[in-house]
């Protein structure tokens, strides 16, 4: 496996990232990206200028998984946005590698964090389905995973969870933000 940049230049990998997101996040969260059109969107936003994509590729050349990542706070902190990798694949290590690349490809750019947004909408974790105010920090210390929520997996990575958004997505269903120092 290596991982490498996408670019425009690589209409076939474009094309194959559009459709990992449909079928990658296709389960939990259906309407992330509902169709084609909006996942090819997402990838082309992903590769803008100042943003990273990078892909995991087998020695065939067929995409593995891919991550972004967006430069906030004058670019101290990134956004990891989105991370994906082929269901077939997962629990492989290929997430591992892109997050470690990731972050390396952040230091390198001079940022300090990488954060990122985790939703559950589908009472994947203890934190779905009930009011979290007015004591969210007791919630999110208690927190468990109840139907494989990524959030272990970046735990894993060695991201912290260091805030939720309550009703983010509607009543009951949380944003688990989650936040790494890597400079």
């Amino acid at each position: 496996m290596k991982i490498v940049s996408l670019s425009l230049e690589q209409p076939d990998l474009i094309e194959q990232a559009a459709r990992l997101l449909l079928e990658g996040f296709r389960q939990h969260w259906p309407n992330a990206w509902p169709e084609m059109e909006s996942a090819r969107q997402e990838v082309h936003e992903a590769l803008e200028t100042e943003k990273i994509i990078r892909a995991a590729l087998d020695e065939d050349g067929r995409l593995l998984g891919w991550i972004g990542a967006i430069p906030e706070y004058d670019g101290h902190a990134w956004e990891l946005h989105p991370l994906v990798v082929d269901p077939a694949c997962q629990g492989q290590g290929v997430g591992r590698m892109l997050v470690a690349d990731l972050e390396n490809q952040v230091r390198e750019r001079g940022g300090t964090t990488i954060f990122l947004g985790t939703d559950d909408e589908n009472d994947m974790t203890s934190l779905s389905g009930m009011n979290l105010y007015p004591n969210v920090w007791e919630h999110i210390a208690r927190i468990r995973n109840l139907k494989g929520h990524p959030f272990e997996f970046y735990q894993k990575q060695g991201y912290a969870i260091v805030g939720v958004i309550p009703d983010a997505n509607g009543p009951g269903k949380p944003d688990i933000y989650m936040a790494k120092r890597v400079g």
